[in-house]
């Protein structure tokens, strides 16, 4: 054989190779496909706090340390929550992550939280999932050039071109031989910079301006690129893993409304991609139910029109990456599960339906496991989550859905100074009054005494943003505490009750916390955190739920000699565990 052939046929082996190679990882199309229904894990890694913000100096940057995790009010991601979706019927998590307060002025994030990134990858994939991994909050409605400081805006490119740029390339390399479960999110809502929802300027005084709208669109698709460019550059797995773009502001192009609605699905570029078949399109939809299922059915039929025209006709799949309802209810703090759960359920099965009759996934934004019910772990809302399942798997599913009375449950809090509070009723974002002509107090259970530490707030009438307060000193001589409202101090309702420490740095468990109603009835309560504390608990399951254990990804993964992770591997040659093997 003459070299001149022998190379050739090297050469068109060796092709040949990797096109059998770029086929282990599914299509864009048939991952929307694989995943299901999603779920949220929200308000965890992209929780952040402008607590420590010296706004006179330039030092914004990685002023966060892993607390951020907790600090909008979730427990700590456990590898059990995430088994307990699976076991729900859920085959895909999407995990948001905001990044600027762990990276420093350069632009590098800090080590251990990259860390715990990856450790909540891992409780996901190491259940079989799909996992989307983003860039969250970085994008946003804040005016703070340190939080949101990606913009769609020409300019704003220009200047965070090369801080974007390397952020992605740190979450690439750290993830690059990751299989195909692993997808990677470029953006999530990122507005104009007037910071504009529905579509790009319509924040502006006129409610739309050409030349804001069109930097805007323009700096979208610029960052859309950087992000495809910057994770195929990094090579391995990232060469043909799938990639998920969004509209501006990840808007859906629902309603009729304005003209200009369909602009953030029409004005998309899909990038430019070395590989075919891996990219997908995401958008977000949080319709107004209380207006009838009619209606909503209407604007779900129009917005998937507008996503067929713009998006999919061209084969771009995509994926509804956070979806819900418009919640709270005349401002009473209730939500839509509370005061119309069977119109709501209504528009789950269609929303779910015409989703799947159109091959896009969908992930329901939080909800459904909150606050401490996820570190038992179990759902708060049950039968929605099982109506989620069911709506796209078929009325038999048959999956499993814990509550809290599947637990007995401790509440163990950690205070961190003087006058810090846990939420024992309420929040800071939902105030839902209780009014005394229907509750009369509260019992609280401790593991011991703790007179001389802890006292219990409750707010009373609120006035503008200030309420009327009382305190109660919880007993010395036993470890149960019953309090009884009372209207001289708190006028007619109570809005919020905590659990509020006077000695500084201190540990307490709550066993039991209940409110009292009129008929003696009791109302069971989870304890959330406030400001200056910590919160976990400590479970033991009545019966069927046990404790997992988190394992990193292990070595015995394979890899061809491009640096890709093959599930499946043919005949060639392979490296696992830092050595070549053949297989045959």
């Amino acid at each position: 054989m003459n070299k001149k052939f022998t190379t050739a046929f090297i050469f068109m082996a060796s092709l040949f190779s990797l096109q059998i190679q770029a086929q282990e990882f599914e299509t864009a199309t048939e991952a929307v496909k694989n995943m299901g229904v999603g779920w949220n894990l929200g308000n965890t890694l992209e929780a952040n706090s402008q607590t420590y913000h010296d706004f006179t100096k330039d030092n914004y940057w990685g002023q966060q340390g892993l607390e951020s995790e907790t600090c909008w009010g979730q427990s700590k991601a456990k590898p059990e929550l995430i088994k307990m979706m699976k076991d729900a019927g859920f085959g895909a998590i999407r995990v948001p992550v905001t990044w600027y307060n762990h990276m420093d002025k350069d632009g590098k994030v800090n080590a251990e939280w990259m860390k715990r990134v990856h450790e909540v990858v891992d409780y996901v994939i190491n259940q079989g999932l799909y996992c989307i991994v983003n860039v969250h909050h970085d994008t946003g409605a804040d005016s703070d050039s340190f939080k949101s400081w990606i913009k769609a805006d020409e300019a704003n490119y220009t200047q965070n071109k090369a801080r974007y740029e390397n952020l992605w390339q740190q979450i690439a390399e750290e993830f690059k031989d990751y299989d195909e479960h692993l997808l990677f999110e470029s953006y999530n809502e990122m507005l104009d910079k007037l910071s504009s929802w529905c579509f790009a300027s319509f924040a502006s005084t006129n409610k739309y301006d050409a030349a804001v709208a069109k930097s805007a669109y323009n700096a979208i698709n610029s960052y859309a690129q950087s992000f495809v460019t910057t994770v195929r550059n990094t090579g391995g797995n990232n060469a043909t893993r799938n990639l998920v773009v969004n509209t501006y502001a990840a808007c859906c192009g629902s309603g009729t409304w304005n003209d200009h609605l369909k602009e953030p699905l029409s004005q998309l570029t899909i990038p430019t991609d070395p590989v075919a078949n891996h990219l997908m399109v995401q958008v977000h939809d949080y319709p107004n139910i209380a207006n009838g299922i009619a209606n909503v059915k209407k604007e779900i039929d129009d917005m998937m029109a507008a996503w067929n025209t713009h998006i999919l006709s061209k084969g771009i799949p995509m994926i509804l990456g956070e979806w819900g309802t418009a919640n709270v209810d005349e401002g009473d703090g209730k939500t839509d599960y509370d005061v119309r759960r069977d119109v709501m359920f209504e528009f789950v099965d269609y929303m779910i339906a015409k989703c799947k009759e159109n091959n896009v996934a969908t992930f329901y934004w939080m909800g459904l496991s909150d606050g401490a019910y996820r570190s038992l772990p179990a759902f708060n809302q049950p039968d929605l989550a099982e109506r989620i399942a069911k709506a796209y798997h078929g009325s038999d599913f048959a999956g499993t859905y814990p509550t809290e009375n599947d637990f007995n449950i401790s509440y163990l809090v950690e205070y961190e100074k003087d006058w810090a509070e846990l939420f024992l009723y309420g929040n800071y974002n939902s105030v839902s009054a209780l009014k005394l002509t229907e509750y009369k107090g509260l019992r609280i259970e401790m593991d011991d005494n703790y007179g001389s530490k802890l006292q219990v707030k409750v707010y009373g009438d609120a006035t503008g943003s200030s309420f009327k307060e009382a305190y109660y000193t919880l007993s010395a001589n036993s470890k149960t505490t019953t309090v009884n409202f009372e209207n001289a101090k708190t006028g007619s309702t109570v809005s919020r009750i905590t659990l509020q420490t006077n000695v500084g740095a201190t540990k307490a468990k709550i066993n039991q916390v209940a409110l009292i109603k009129s008929d003696n009835s009791e109302v069971k309560l989870s304890p959330t955190t406030a400001w200056g504390c910590t919160l976990s608990t400590e479970s033991t399951p009545v019966s069927g739920i046990h404790e997992l254990h988190y394992t990193p990804q292990t070595d015995n993964r394979i890899y061809n000699l491009q640096g890709q992770q093959i599930a499946k591997p043919q005949r060639g040659i392979y490296i696992q565990n830092g050595k070549k093997f053949i297989a045959k």
